[in-house]
């Protein structure tokens, strides 16, 4: 009998297939703007950016690729992205049927928002919302950059479409070399790319328990509502803490009138969690909003969506499981719910080897490199949440350390369990338990 690629495994393969596509693309003369073709590293690392919606990059998107590579580059994240939220769905309800490690994508376990039997509408459905979002937002960037920056027609209506698509895929890519920095105080351009941040990242299956019972809160899945409640409190925390710790930062805040304040540190807070755009130059910020960064970038968005990160959720359960031993209760309960102990310990392990992986990479980098700690752990935790916000020494680095983010961005866009899944194929249920004991912990 032939043997069938397990999910997991082919999810792996079909992204770096992608990447190995966009490479070849990337590199033909047609791609650069300039004379001759673009370097192996410099496509090879554009590619991996693109299909892992990252955004991270070592050249200027705008000036270095051509009209061709740029549009190689859009459809790379737009795979990237909508492949990523199909698969995951898919995979999610394709392998839930067991509860074992092996067998599950742990950053996918609420995807039970849909049944076995809706298999066949979940690509319409992502693709239904993926194009209309996109759409729509991309209409509002182009009437916004005809009418008030006067650009042309076909100049704003290209803009549009690139940041409309990076905002939703939560790619990161622009074709400005500031970002979206020149509009830091526009809320006709942020507040549509904050809407595609927000609409593309908190993931499909609470896009799918939204359009079900939209008008019944009650009926909402436990995932949507940790979900939901997650992500406003990370908006409202993060904005806070920008406004604190940046309000008097002359090359930031400083100089802006409160109704801009407000607007920029609301973008940073949406923008920083997995997106990757920037409206406030990311050097200039003060070392504790980079801190603040770490968090924000590391928690990343929710299940199944284009956002990268350990999930809102896996986080929201271990908040719960916290408050469940400090309280002295035996379950972990939210919303008249019981938490399944296999969530509570798929989001540990998604948490540990996110970590472990941040450590890791941050270890090498540091070994291969001569820049400050800080902005190393920056750089670390943008690729493996693939974020795509930098401090600016993405493109100075060695390629031994870009081949590192790289690989981060891999690791943080396939994620790590599916990769651990689709190397741990053989799942065995064994025939016995040995007895309980308690190690002292703490």
């Amino acid at each position: 009998m032939k043997a069938v690629l397990h999910p997991a495994r082919a999810v792996a393969l079909s992204f770096l297939a992608a990447i190995l596509g966009g490479t070849a693309l990337l590199m033909l003369p047609a791609a650069r703007a300039g004379d001759g073709a673009a370097s192996l590293m410099t496509a090879f690392f554009t590619s991996v950016s693109a299909v892992c919606v990252t955004g991270l990059a070592v050249v200027d998107t705008g000036s270095y690729w051509s009209g061709f590579g740029q549009s190689v580059i859009m459809v790379l994240f737009q795979l990237g992205g909508f492949g990523m939220m199909t698969a995951a769905t898919l995979l999610g309800l394709m392998v839930n049927r067991s509860p074992r490690l092996r067998t599950r994508l742990m950053t996918q376990t609420e995807s039970r928002t849909l049944g076995l039997g809706d298999i066949s509408n979940v690509a319409r459905l992502v693709f239904v919302v993926t194009m209309a979002a996109q759409a729509l937002v991309a209409a509002a960037l182009t009437l916004r950059l005809h009418f008030a920056y006067g650009q042309a027609w076909g100049e704003a209506a290209w803009s549009g479409l690139f940041h409309a698509v990076s905002a939703f895929n939560n790619a990161g890519f622009s074709i400005h070399a500031d970002g979206l920095v020149r509009y830091a105080s526009d809320l006709l351009i942020l507040a549509p790319v904050m809407l595609a941040i927000v609409v593309g990242g908190i993931g499909f299956p609470v896009l799918n328990d939204l359009r079900q019972q939209l008008r019944d809160p009650r009926h909402w899945s436990l995932h949507t509502k940790l979900t939901l409640i997650g992500t406003a409190v990370l908006i409202v925390l993060g904005l806070v803490a920008v406004l604190v710790f940046e309000w008097d930062n002359a090359r930031t805040l400083g100089p802006m009138g409160l109704a801009d304040k407000l607007l920029s540190s609301l973008f940073v807070s949406v923008s920083a969690r997995t997106a990757g755009f920037n409206a406030l130059d990311i050097g200039a910020l003060t070392r504790e909003t980079w801190a603040l960064h770490y968090f924000l970038m590391f928690v990343g968005g929710g299940s199944a969506g284009t956002a990268g990160g350990v999930k809102v959720g896996t986080v929201a359960v271990l908040a719960l499981l916290v408050i469940a031993e400090v309280k002295g209760r035996r379950d972990t309960e939210a919303f008249g719910r019981r938490v399944g102990a296999s969530a509570q310990r798929q989001a540990i392990t998604v948490l540990a080897l996110g970590s472990l992986v941040v450590v890791l990479g941050t270890m090498i980098l540091l070994r291969t490199t001569d820049f400050p700690t800080d902005q190393i752990i920056f750089e670390v935790i943008s690729a493996f949440g693939t974020v795509g916000l930098s401090t600016g020494i993405t493109p100075a680095l060695p390629e031994s350390a870009q081949l590192t983010l790289a690989a981060l961005m891999f690791l943080g866009r396939v994620g790590t369990v599916t990769i651990a899944t689709s190397l741990l194929l053989g799942e065995r249920r064994m025939p016995y338990r040995y007895p309980e004991e308690h190690p002292i912990v703490g």
